[in-house]
């Protein structure tokens, strides 16, 4: 039978502030050998406010501003191409 790790509390809120840094949790998960699974726990169980809740906005806004990267990626990679061909 495998037996589970078991993780500090101080490595679970690394993991976690990398993911607030920027970092997705695919990339963590490679980096630290964590399931992303677990890691999407961990993020639920740290991310909360001052009264034990989980602090929604805060992950929403992470959420988008991971997203408005993505399009600024994007809309870069386009005006070269299109800076290329004008």
């Amino acid at each position: 039978m495998e037996r589970m790790k078991r993780y500090d509390t101080e490595f679970k809120k690394e993991a976690i502030r990398k993911y607030l840094d920027g970092q997705s949790i695919a990339g963590i998960s490679r980096e630290t050998g964590v399931s992303e699974g677990v890691l999407h726990k961990w993020k639920q169980q740290l991310v909360r406010t001052e009264d034990g809740e989980v602090d929604k906005e805060k992950l929403e806004m992470r959420k988008r501003i991971m997203e408005l990267e993505m399009e600024n990626e994007i809309l870069k990679k386009a005006a070269l191409i299109f800076g290329r061909n004008g």
